[in-house]
């Protein structure tokens, strides 16, 4: 039997996408559930959300009071698919950098018997779309800069997207995690690597978002910056 697998999407302002990211989701993997995590959003995703879900019984909505960040929002999604007995958890954005249509890669990779498994834009293969140099220097450059301070093989350490075994959440002690904007991306992989996971990448084209607004702030970046001294030092991130 296919395991059974959840595909979580945190939304925040998503109105403008978030029908059409469900719906590709739903084509490309039909088995699946999506699992839609909204922190209030002001212009009324939760609500788009509601009626998706109301049509499509394989669509749900968690919402959350406020906007509390990436890594909160991602956790309580974590914690709710163990305690419901998922096998396979995907993570993924809103806004279509993240390709519907390569799940099912990543689904199989984690068949194949890998722990983790990531879309990576830094492996061969992988790459991005409609980004300046500016932008490619940073995101490269900061996966650089986590992967040598923590000493570990994954070349894309900030990337969002990816397939998780519910085991391996399990053994990240997800009640333990600090980082809350996109260094949660950051100690997780690590987690993962420390509690002994097979992590595999495979190549996606990250494509610049096509709607709504980028979450991206100086407090998250320079987060991100920090966390992972804090990690390799041993601290809590």
């Amino acid at each position: 039997m296919t395991p059974r697998t959840l595909i979580v999407i945190p939304t925040f302002n998503e109105r403008e996408g978030v029908a059409d990211i469900v719906a590709a989701v739903r084509a490309a993997v039909p088995a699946a559930t999506v699992l839609i995590v909204d922190d209030a959003s002001p212009d009324g995703t939760g609500g788009i959300a509601d009626e998706l879900a109301a049509r499509d019984s394989r669509i749900r909505v968690k919402h959350r009071p406020s906007k509390q960040g990436l890594g909160p929002a991602y956790i309580d999604a974590f914690q709710q698919a163990l305690a419901e007995g998922w096998q396979r958890v995907v993570q993924m954005d809103a806004d279509f950098s993240h390709d519907p249509g390569d799940v099912p890669k990543l689904l199989a990779a984690l068949d194949a018997g890998a722990d983790l498994v990531i879309g990576s834009r830094y492996v061969s293969g992988g790459s991005t779309v409609n980004w300046g140099l500016r932008r490619r220097l940073i995101s490269r450059g900061g996966s650089l800069y986590a992967r040598t301070i923590l000493g570990v093989p994954i070349r894309d350490l900030t990337g969002g997207f990816k397939a998780w075994k519910a085991e391996t959440l399990r053994q990240v002690g997800l009640s333990e995690v600090g980082a809350k904007g996109y260094g949660f991306q950051i100690e997780m992989s690590y987690r993962a690597l420390g509690a002994g996971a097979r992590v595999v990448e495979i190549p996606i084209q990250f494509v610049d978002r096509r709607v709504g607004q980028s979450k991206m702030s100086g407090t998250i970046f320079a987060e991100a910056l920090t966390i992972v001294w804090r990690l390799r030092l041993g601290g809590k991130a």
